[in-house]
């Protein structure tokens, strides 16, 4: 199936999916500008291979980290885009997510859903059964008080009479 990505085409060679977005965007603006890659890396004195390598986003042919930052702050202010964005871009990995997954999340999250949603009636049976047996029991422990208690009472006018 298909996969879910940021950037249309992305190969498989270890790029960052970060430094590509970066890439697209510096060539974007390389290209309005009518600029070549050789005029621009000859203006920056970075390397043509360089260059290449950040518009294209392939990571293992650049040097450390640290260098490619300061390399694409360098071409981001030489073509006036947002350098504070493009470095915030370069900050940020967007994890690849294929259709499977998501599709797979949904119907986990509907199942529970419609589980969470759905009594179990047998459950629901014997909690109505013992509801009803407690109930019966405290009626007839309830009666037999108040019968006792009657039963145990003399009437008014016995103790009247008594009485006198």
């Amino acid at each position: 199936m298909k996969e879910i990505k940021s950037v249309s085409e992305n190969n498989n060679k270890g790029e960052n999916s970060s430094l590509k977005r970066i890439g697209n965007f510096i060539k974007e603006a390389r290209l309005s500008r009518n600029q070549s890659i050789e005029e621009l890396a000859s203006d920056l004195k970075i390397g043509t291979h360089q260059l290449e390598a950040i518009e294209e986003g392939y990571e293992e042919k650049l040097p450390e980290k640290v260098f490619v930052k300061a390399m694409i702050r360098r071409i981001s202010q030489k073509l006036k885009i947002d350098t504070e964005f493009i470095m915030d871009e370069f900050k940020t990995e967007r994890k690849e997510v294929k259709i499977e997954e998501i599709v797979e999340e949904v119907s986990k999250n509907n199942y529970k859903s419609r589980q969470s949603k759905n009594l179990n009636p047998v459950g629901f049976l014997i909690f109505i059964l013992i509801a009803g047996f407690l109930g019966l029991i405290a009626s007839s422990l309830i009666f037999n008080l108040f019968s006792d208690s009657s039963q145990n009472q003399t009437p008014k006018q016995e103790l009247l009479k008594k009485t006198k």
